[in-house]
């Protein structure tokens, strides 16, 4: 028996009923199989080794251009995936499927976060950062061929936030891992960067859940596991979800709504529509592989495309290559 086979075996022995189970994982093309690799531990190899996820160390959570200290958006698909498999563990589901839907969630996201995101919806009035991840995977990844990723991990990303629920429970963890995942550590983030401090925090949050991060986590995902053990649902108590929704009202009335970001997140819009409207002119600036999709999916779309996978760091560098003019030290 090979090395996958004994995986797939014991899945069924040791899981959860309502977990998914590897074997019956779907693609839209069939591949041979791995001989130690089940499905989704394949999906999750191909995730991490994929350019796209690779450029989030690069990318922007709440800071723009931050130091070290503070969380990218690598960093903070890491913390989902560890929390999400903890979950996932406690529960009996498949850690594999939860990890790999974890890991590229965000696959999808903008330069400069959020900010970038809402300049992109400005400019053609419809782009979430779920979808654009679904799409990475799907059609941009590996020179646009796509990962061939299940099913199951499409559906946990693109559903991983928006109205519509995963189909699977491991889906369902990571849309609720997500949410304490930044909850948690841009509370941390924001404590660091002088923001906001634990004794503001609302008296019925800093009661219910607590004012360390650590301990904020381990309240919610102990709360899940309790809830959603032998159910075929992943639920939170009342308390603890009432506490959880008054946390991300507070977050985003002093931390992603506040005055004291704005200036950065209005510049990083300006500079995602100049590179829009650039490269909507000048598509011949494009790399060559951009342009080579033109005729597949139109030009505002892979100019969509490039801008939505730059990372911070690159989209001020293009910017001022294309709108600063050069600092002459001498004449």
């Amino acid at each position: 028996m090979k090395v996958r086979e004994r995986i797939e075996e014991q899945e069924y022995k040791i899981l959860s009923p309502f977990a998914c189970k590897s074997r019956e994982a779907v693609r839209v093309k069939a591949e041979s199989l791995c001989d130690f690799r089940t499905a989704f531990q394949r999906d999750r190899d191909r995730i991490i080794h994929s350019k796209s996820f690779r450029r989030l160390k690069h990318k922007t959570q709440v800071y723009i251009s931050p130091s070290d200290h503070y969380r990218t958006r690598m960093t903070h698909s890491l913390e989902v995936a560890q929390i999400s498999r903890t979950i996932a563990r406690g529960l009996m589901l498949n850690e594999d499927l939860t990890e790999a839907i974890a890991l590229g969630h965000d696959v999808g996201h903008t330069p400069f976060g959020h900010a970038g995101e809402y300049a992109l919806r400005e400019i053609i009035g419809h782009y979430n950062h779920n979808e654009q991840s679904l799409r990475v995977v799907e059609y941009l990844e590996r020179n646009s061929q796509g990962l061939n990723l299940t099913a199951e991990v499409k559906d946990g990303i693109v559903n991983h936030t928006g109205p519509n629920r995963p189909f699977t429970l491991e889906g369902s963890i990571v849309r609720i891992g997500d949410r304490i995942a930044y909850l948690c550590h841009d509370y941390d983030d924001g404590n660091r960067a002088g923001m906001i401090t634990s004794a503001d925090l609302p008296k019925n949050v800093a009661a219910v859940l607590g004012t360390n991060p650590s301990h904020m986590i381990t309240v919610m995902v102990s709360d899940l596991i309790e809830c959603s053990t032998d159910k075929n649902q992943i639920v939170m108590s009342d308390k603890i979800q009432a506490a959880m929704q008054e946390f991300r009202d507070f977050m985003f009335e002093r931390i992603y709504h506040s005055q004291e970001l704005d200036s950065d997140r209005k510049k990083a819009k300006y500079v995602i529509h100049k590179l829009y409207d650039y490269f909507v002119v000048n598509p011949g600036a494009l790399p060559q592989e951009f342009l080579e999709r033109e005729s597949e999916w139109g030009l505002e779309v892979t100019v969509v495309d490039y801008v939505a996978g730059l990372t911070d760091s690159y989209a001020i560098h293009l910017f001022e290559d294309l709108f600063v003019p050069a600092n002459r030290s001498s004449y």
